[in-house]
């Protein structure tokens, strides 16, 4: 296999591309984020990363919370949209057609139309450069039943969670393996 090498950048893809709520019920916004991940399993953690200019990081400074909505095929136009207009210009729920939905441990509110909401509380934000790192608590995890199979497990391939690669959105589902099936004994 022959490679060609590129600078130094950001190519992790795909990365899950969220739409991000902060303030509370009255005066919220949405910021779309694809810097995001999973930091711990045991305390949760996850982080976001924004820029300090944007509207949006303001608001998470000083709550010192916010709700990481996972973004469904349904909701790619939203999920862009949200990502291209400021906030501080026009109100992202009432124009995306969005349902603000009361969460149970901040104020902030919840995408209704999300399959998975994860309410989260800053820790510690920190300074990287074009982007500060909020890191946070996983306070809980909202899945929508419609989601949830007869297991009670939650069925990922019902959604059509969207990912974020190298400028494009791409629509996912279609699962390949579990963990550990690359070891599994052949019964």
């Amino acid at each position: 296999m022959s490679k060609t090498e590129w600078k130094s950048g950001t190519f992790i893809y795909p990365i899950p591309a969220v739409m991000v709520s902060c303030g509370d019920m009255e005066d919220s916004n949405i910021i779309t984020v694809a810097w995001t991940g999973i930091l711990n399993t045991n305390p949760a953690k996850v982080y976001i990363s924004v820029r300090p200019e944007r509207f949006s990081y303001e608001i998470i400074k000083s709550t010192g919370e916010f709700a990481i909505n996972l973004t469904t095929a349904k909701l790619a136009f939203a999920t862009d949209w949200c990502g291209v207009k400021s906030g501080a210009k026009v109100d992202k729920f009432k124009e995306m057609n969005l349902t603000k939905e009361k969460l149970n441990h901040i104020k902030c509110p919840g995408i209704k139309e999300s399959p998975v909401t994860i309410e989260c509380r800053v820790e510690k934000i920190k300074k990287l450069g074009s982007h500060d790192m909020f890191i946070a608590d996983v306070l809980s995890i909202d899945a929508d039943n419609q989601y949830i199979d007869e297991n009670g497990a939650f069925d990922i391939t019902k959604c059509n969670l969207i990912a974020y690669a190298n400028g494009k959105y791409f629509e996912m589902g279609k699962q390949i393996g579990t963990f550990g099936f690359s070891v599994k004994k052949k019964k």
